[in-house]
């Protein structure tokens, strides 16, 4: 048995949003708005997909970050603006994500990463948090138009590396991710960073794990060729 390509999540799996809470609380003066500005970023990705008109994720983050001011009746200052949407691009690694994924590779498996983030941007942000060479590809739903969980990002991938969806095993923080790489035919292994769970009414991957260190060592059982 070939083993699964891992297929990374970037953002929230990978990289640390949470880097952002100083910046939301000097200019809303709550720190915890970060998190729900990035959840009205994932919710208008899913918009764009169902409903359209496509824009890239930066597009939405600037987007959705006028409506999260709006609906506290702020009018964002051009530069606070500028400065919240650049440090998407310089987000720390969580600390588990360097050691679990040196891990993986020594045991033999390929990665590559699936974000919703630009192409651009993707690259930035790996380079910034020291893992550009943790993947062998960096794929962006744009060069699909459609943002995942719908089922074409994770079929591109399975494309573009030859092989079928079932050789796949996407790796997340987000419950939708999960099942949206399910849905199209993949493994998956869910991430369970603080706040995040399962969405109850889709079948549970067969990983799961507190941190990436331990979904690591969960593939590494689970995937490997047995003798």
């Amino acid at each position: 048995m070939s083993l699964r390509i891992l297929v990374f999540d970037v953002n929230e799996t990978l990289l640390d949003v949470s880097a952002l809470e100083p910046q939301f609380a000097r200019v809303f003066g709550n720190g915890s708005v970060c998190h729900e500005w990035f959840s009205t970023v994932l919710l208008y990705s899913e918009v764009a997909t169902l409903a359209g008109p496509y824009a890239d994720f930066s597009a939405i983050g600037g987007a959705a970050l006028d409506m999260t001011a709006a609906s506290r009746g702020l009018v964002l200052r051009p530069e606070d603006r500028d400065q919240i949407l650049a440090g998407m691009r310089s987000l720390p690694a969580h600390p588990d994500v360097h050691e679990a994924l040196r891990l993986l590779r020594d045991a033999g498996f390929r990665a590559v990463a699936l974000t919703n983030s630009a192409p651009a941007a993707a690259r930035q942000q790996l380079a910034y948090a020291g893992l550009t060479d943790a993947f062998e590809r960096v794929f962006s739903v744009d060069e699909v138009r459609r943002f995942k969980p719908a089922p074409e990002p994770y079929r591109f991938v399975a494309r573009e590396l030859d092989v079928e969806t079932s050789a796949l095993r996407m790796v997340a923080a987000h419950a939708w991710d999960i099942v949206g790489a399910m849905q199209a035919g993949c493994a998956g292994a869910f991430v369970a960073r603080p706040g995040k769970v399962l969405y109850p009414l889709a079948p549970p991957p067969d990983i799961i794990g507190a941190g990436l260190r331990a979904i690591a060592e969960q593939i590494v059982a689970t995937d490997s060729p047995r003798p």
